[in-house]
């Protein structure tokens, strides 16, 4: 009885699995799919059935409602647990106040407590919140987004439930702004600062304490970086923008009109990146009845409310994926790929597939909005998984028909959590960086998966690098793959362990990356007179690297009137010849 029992139990536990699984190598690229008229909320397994994507990838399902609920953003904590923002506040139907302040969002904790890969456990954190839209996992406590709240949250005893808050801001956004146009996310960048999109302020935490700072309104919702640091955004129609120079440099300057290098469109006729290609018709999208908006098939022809981009820097997926834009299209139930490329003049944005998406499911209720590098090595992705996903503000009397005689208002409440796989993936272990020492941490910084070597690099700049900093000069100068020198670059920036030694010779560095982080962090000295860090700097006038010459531009700002006038005035001559548009733009700001 005992074996049969224990049979019955590994079967029903091969029967999950499969069911948490979307199909694969469906006929590549898959078209545009019949579907039924009514989109009836489907189960997570149905659900999974609808899902289109290149040979050898699929989905798994890690976790769904009731253990999440209303997903719209998401953090991992030092130890591999997901932290989920829920927002039921949103259009929970079509007669709710908006902007609607009823508290009850919530920030949620979800745990895999036997690795088995889907989430088992729940825990609320923090509820009773107004539109909270922004979660930030730190070492000193938990940063929570409600406008025009920053909170940082304290759980005092261990058990996964807030018990303290303190207000590190009111400036992060406005009670009574739209759901949509408001401030969101806390990303950590490889510069240790904290960049929001849809909102004016960034932030940084240094010696324990929060600087507040303002910057310049960039992007609608999430933000990413690729490896060299570079942060990226976007707008509902337009799939991706790029800061090349960060934006605070042209913030400095009031006057400054064009902002060019500053969230740069990298979008453009000839690659026809805000293209979608769904596989289902989008009926059900704002102002569809306007010429163009969808294609005489009846879907979606371009981005209407493309967000939360991503830059995949994981370990487990095909190379292939590596330092791709990846975009949430929740209007066309898609997930699209892009790929970036350095054309020797600036970066350069293409669709990955001709006529197909990365992901797409006929499902109209599958709205992804918000994508996540992950500890495993992979990609997630947060399914808000409803009918409407229009602020109640903008629906059109075209789209209210369409909801109602679709009956897409309801239910609320749902949602899933994705795991993108391929068939060569094995899924990286487990961290437990909460409990690591500093030369542990100094270790991770040299991590093949770029989320390992962020949350090193945050956990040492938070906790301080003192008893490993000659360590980090040593990975700074010496370690075999760039972007590890360029993190421990930053860590000892981020801890003041940082020295004009080290950065002199990364300012020689290899890597052009480097070499434009050494211009950044030199800054920090650049404006003492006749200080030795300015020679090393005025070298990189020779640099033919326009990466470089773009920071030395937005850089020289830093240096005596004097010196800088005639820096400025010899860049500006060699990128003139070079035709290097984003120097001589970016010099501007220099001068303020």
């Amino acid at each position: 009885m005992r074996r049969a029992v224990i049979v019955f139990v590994l079967c029903g536990a091969a029967a999950l699995a499969a069911q948490q699984r979307s199909p694969v190598n469906r006929p590549w690229p898959p078209g545009v799919q019949k579907v039924p008229d009514q989109s009836p909320a489907l189960s997570p397994a149905d659900a999974l059935k609808t899902f289109y994507m290149p040979p050898g990838y699929r989905l798994e399902l890690v976790a769904s409602e009731p253990l999440v609920q209303d997903p719209v953003a998401m953090d991992w904590d030092a130890d591999g647990r997901l932290w989920i923002v829920e927002m039921p506040g949103f259009v929970p139907n079509l007669t709710a106040p908006e902007p609607n302040l009823a508290p009850i969002g919530r920030v949620v904790v979800l745990e895999d407590k036997n690795n088995d890969g889907v989430m088992d456990k729940r825990t609320v954190f923090a509820d009773g919140l107004a539109l909270v839209r922004a979660v930030k996992v730190l070492d000193h406590g938990v940063l929570v987004g409600e406008p025009p709240n920053a909170w940082l949250m304290h759980d005092t005893n261990g058990d996964l439930k807030m018990d303290t808050k303190e207000s590190v801001t009111d400036l992060y956004g406005r009670r009574d702004g739209r759901v949509e146009q408001n401030a969101n996310m806390f990303f950590w960048a490889m510069d240790n600062r904290m960049y929001t999109a849809n909102g004016d302020l960034m932030l940084r935490l240094k010696d324990g304490k929060f600087e507040v700072q303002k910057t310049l309104n960039r992007g609608e919702w999430g933000a990413t970086q690729d490896d060299a640091g570079r942060v990226y955004r976007n707008t509902n129609s337009e799939a991706i923008h790029v800061d090349l120079v960060p934006t605070a440099y042209y913030a400095r300057n009031p006057n400054l009109i064009r902002t060019r290098g500053s969230y740069e469109n990298l979008t453009d006729d000839t690659t026809n990146v805000n293209a979608t290609w769904p596989v289902r018709p989008n009926p059900g999208t704002n102002r569809s009845y306007q010429f163009g908006i969808l294609r005489p098939d009846g879907t979606l022809a371009a981005f209407t409310s493309v967000c939360a981009p991503l830059i995949y820097r994981g370990d487990r997926l095909p190379a292939e994926l590596y330092g791709n834009a990846f975009l949430a299209e929740p209007a066309a139930n898609l997930v699209s790929r892009v790929v970036l490329r350095d054309d020797g003049s600036t970066l350069r944005a293409k669709k990955a597939y001709d006529g197909a998406e990365f992901i797409a499911s006929t499902d109209e209720r599958f709205r992804p909005v918000f994508l996540a590098n992950a500890p495993d090595g992979t990609l997630y992705i947060a399914d808000m998984y409803r009918g409407v996903i229009q602020q109640r503000a903008d629906i059109t009397e075209y789209l209210r028909d369409q909801i109602t005689s679709r009956r897409l208002e309801e239910p609320t409440g749902m949602g899933r959590i994705y795991r993108v796989m391929h068939d060569s993936t094995r899924r990286g272990p487990a961290p437990s960086l909460s409990r690591a020492t500093p030369t542990q941490l100094a270790q991770a910084l040299a991590h093949p998966n770029g989320w390992w070597r962020d949350k090193a690099q945050e956990l040492l700049v938070e906790r301080g690098s003192k008893g490993v900093e000659p360590s980090l000069r040593q990975m700074a100068t010496t370690a075999a793959d760039y972007r590890a020198r360029l993190h421990a670059l930053w860590t000892l920036d981020g801890n003041d362990g940082i020295d004009v030694a080290t950065v002199t010779r990364a300012l020689e560095d290899t890597s052009r990356d480097v070499r434009v982080a050494a211009l950044r962090i030199a800054e920090r000295w650049m404006g003492t007179e006749g200080h030795p860090i300015q020679a090393a700097v005025l070298k990189r006038l020779d640099d033919g690297d326009w990466a470089v010459r773009a920071q030395l531009a937005a850089s020289i700002g830093a240096l005596p009137t004097t010196v800088r006038l005639g820096a400025a005035e010899s860049l500006d001559r060699k990128s003139t010849r070079l035709n290097s548009s984003h120097v001589s733009e970016s010099r501007m700001p220099s001068s303020a």
